[in-house]
């Protein structure tokens, strides 16, 4: 299993983590999602495409770019 870190834009609440989150745990092969409000990021476990990733983060209507 691998993490992938996420840069996350767009959040201003605990409800937008919350929102963030479940997205990011709906792609298929993500195990957990540890979604930060400050400073604005996500770690997230398991083995899925950092596109679908991305992707579901969009759709909820966030940024979101990886973190090196």
């Amino acid at each position: 299993m691998s993490d992938t870190r996420l840069k996350i834009t767009g959040m201003t609440c605990a409800h937008c983590v919350r929102a963030v989150t479940k997205a990011l745990e709906g792609v298929p092969g993500v195990a957990k999602a540890d979604v930060t409000l400050e400073p604005g990021e996500a770690v997230v476990h398991g083995q899925a495409s950092t596109a679908a990733l991305i992707a579901a983060v969009k759709e909820e209507g966030y940024e979101a770019e990886v973190r090196g």
